[in-house]
Formats: structure tokens, C-alpha cells, sequence
């Protein structure tokens, strides 16, 4: 087997890069974005068959609900008023698949290290597939997660849309963690 060895960094990858032929983990982290994206279609499936569309089951009183809610906007239903919602629908759709190549790209980037960052893109990844998935067979995103902390309410939400800020906070999380000097 020939040696290891790094890549120097350029201004362009400032991070080494592993020689090619060692340790790839694309298959572990395209199978996260798979396990979020099909856990996300069955709990929105179970939502479907069980609980009426409009409806609510309280979980913790004053907390915590599940709901039932079609979301024909973005994030927390931004433009679904819209008069054109077929536009939005199609930009949205748009966005989405463009923001899933972009991370597929950088998922492939980083796929010789497992890391927080790898990890992350694969979550983000899955729960873009899993919403760009209803937007596109269904021309909306089915919302079920409903949560209320004192006074405030948080707009409803899916194991796709948990995925994506998860993932995103641990993108956070890694650009403030102190790197290792070399």
C-alpha cells in the first residue's frame, strides 16, 4: 500500500487534502442523508394517516402538539399567502435543488474525513431531499412538530426542517471551535 500523504494547502483549499485512495466516507454519510430522509417521509406519512388535516394531538400541555399543517411557503410559511403560488412553488423548488447540489459538492469535498462538519452537510442534506420531496409530489410541506415555551410559538415543523437547523448548528459550531495549531 503506498504512503500517506497530504496535499499542501493552497489559498483556495486551505485545508490539507488527503491523498486520493484513502479512507472515503461518502457511503456512511449519503446513508445519514438517506436514514433522515426516509425517517422523514414515514413520520409525515404517519401524520397523513392518523391526524386529520388541521388538527392537534397535545402532547405536554402548553409545550408541545402534534399538528397537522400543510405549508405551501418557505420557512416558517413565508409567501404562502403569496398571489402567485405557483411561482413560489417552482422558486422554491428551484432554491432547493440548488442548495442540494451545493452541499452534495461539499459533502464530496470533505468525504475523507468524518467530522462535524461531514456529519452536518449529511443532515442538512437529508432533510433538504426529504422537503424538496413534498414540495414537488405534493406542492407543499407537511408540518406535524408544534412547540410553545411560555409565550412563544414557534411555527410548525418536520423531522426535515430539525435535521436542517441541527446541521446548521453544528456548521456554527464548527466555524467558533478553536482550531489546532500545527
Amino acid at each position: 500500500m503506498p504512503p500517506k500523504y497530504e496535499y499542501p494547502p493552497t489559498e483556495f483549499d486551505p485545508k490539507p487534502r488527503t491523498q486520493p485512495g484513502s479512507r472515503n466516507y461518502i457511503g456512511i454519510l449519503l446513508g445519514l442523508a438517506a436514514v433522515v430522509a426516509i425517517v422523514d417521509r414515514l413520520t409525515k406519512r404517519f401524520i397523513v394517516h392518523r391526524l386529520p388535516e388541521g388538527s392537534a394531538h397535545t402532547i405536554i400541555p402548553g409545550v408541545l402538539r402534534i399538528t397537522h399543517v400543510l405549508n405551501t411557503g418557505a420557512a416558517f410559511s413565508m409567501f404562502s399567502d403569496s398571489a402567485s403560488s405557483a411561482a413560489v412553488r417552482h422558486g422554491l423548488v428551484l432554491f432547493s435543488v440548488v442548495a442540494i447540489g451545493i452541499v452534495l459538492a461539499m459533502l464530496w469535498r470533505v468525504r475523507h474525513t468524518l467530522s462535524l462538519t461531514s456529519v452536518a452537510l449529511a443532515l442538512i442534506l437529508g432533510g433538504a431531499i426529504g422537503n424538496v420531496y413534498d414540495r414537488i409530489r405534493y406542492h407543499y410541506v407537511i408540518d406535524f412538530i408544534e412547540v410553545h415555551i411560555v409565550h412563544y410559538h414557534w411555527p410548525d415543523f418536520n423531522v426535515a426542517d430539525s435535521c436542517i437547523v441541527i446541521g446548521a448548528c453544528l456548521l456554527f459550531i464548527e466555524i467558533f471551535r478553536p482550531q489546532p495549531q500545527n
